[in-house]
């Protein structure tokens, strides 16, 4: 678990319904995207392509992010998967080849690093200022304070920029289908695992502890 001191660094103050809080106020929703292999498309096709994608950007009145993240891909779950189904084999010849697949596909790994990626969308937005028990909220407060007219001004805050996020977000997603790339937003669960990942890579590498039944 991260330290005070080390969370001073992290810029999100909370994750709720699907959306990223800032700790300057600010917004994002996060889709995750498809990818396209434009080796294998016609000229015609990659030019379309390419077209689409500039109309999605010139038509933008906001910025966003494009976020690849790269990472060794995780074999263990896999070899852990494997070895129950080795015990599970009633047949020593199997139980043989079962094996010898588990190691083929260590040597394997160990030898040749599997990488794999994913594609992000990062869409903003700015929470305008709020004029609330006579002065200026600019940003959200922790949930549960005291002042329940502040409380609920920024509650409706919230639910009135999420509702323009949303509506930057479906610009963003229309755009990249008629790309023929496919979207999706991420929820609270998956944006909890995405932003712990990058700010806990060391995590990957810790050993599995098999769960007991």
């Amino acid at each position: 678990m991260a330290s005070k001191a080390s969370q001073e660094f992290v810029p999100i103050k909370e994750i709720r319904d699907g959306v990223v809080v800032l700790k300057d106020g600010s917004m994002r929703l996060v889709l995750m995207a498809s990818s396209l292999n434009i080796a294998l498309k016609s000229e015609d096709e990659q030019k379309a392509i390419f077209l689409q994608f500039q109309n999605l950007l010139n038509s933008l009145d906001f910025s966003v992010q494009f976020f690849i993240q790269s990472r060794k891909l995780d074999i263990r779950p896999y070899l852990a998967l494997l070895e129950e189904r080795q015990k599970e084999q009633k047949v020593s010849l199997m139980k043989t080849q079962v094996a010898e697949y588990i190691d083929f596909v260590t040597k394997f790994t160990e030898d040749t690093s599997i990488m794999t990626k994913s594609f992000f969308v990062v869409i903003p937005y700015s929470l305008p200022a709020l004029s609330a028990e006579g002065g200026i909220i600019s940003k959200f407060l922790p949930i549960g304070k005291k002042n329940k007219g502040a409380e609920a001004a920024l509650l409706e805050a919230f639910g009135e920029s999420r509702t323009q996020l949303e509506q930057r977000v479906s610009v963003v997603k229309q755009g990249l289908a008629s790309a023929g790339v496919r979207s999706v937003e991420l929820g609270t669960e998956e944006l909890v695992e995405l932003y712990y990942k990058i700010f806990n890579p060391g995590e990957l590498e810790k050993p599995i502890v098999p769960q007991k039944n």
